[in-house]
C-alpha cells in the first residue's frame, strides 16, 4: 500500500516537474500582453509572399 502511494506521489511529482513550466509559459503567452506579437507573427506568415507560378 505504501509502495503504491510512493509511486503515485513520484508520478505526480515528475508530471508537475515536466509540465508546470509548459503550462506557465502557455498561461503567459495566452494573456493579453503577448497577443499583439502573436497576431503580428501569424499575419506575417499568412500574407508573406510565396513563389507560386500560375500557369
Amino acid at each position: 500500500m505504501f509502495l503504491l502511494l510512493f509511486f503515485v506521489f513520484l508520478i505526480q511529482f515528475f508530471t508537475f516537474w515536466v509540465f508546470e513550466p509548459l503550462a506557465s509559459f502557455l498561461e503567459y503567452v495566452l494573456e493579453i500582453r503577448m497577443l499583439p506579437i502573436i497576431t503580428l507573427i501569424v499575419l506575417f506568415f499568412l500574407f508573406s509572399k510565396k513563389d507560386i507560378e500560375l500557369k
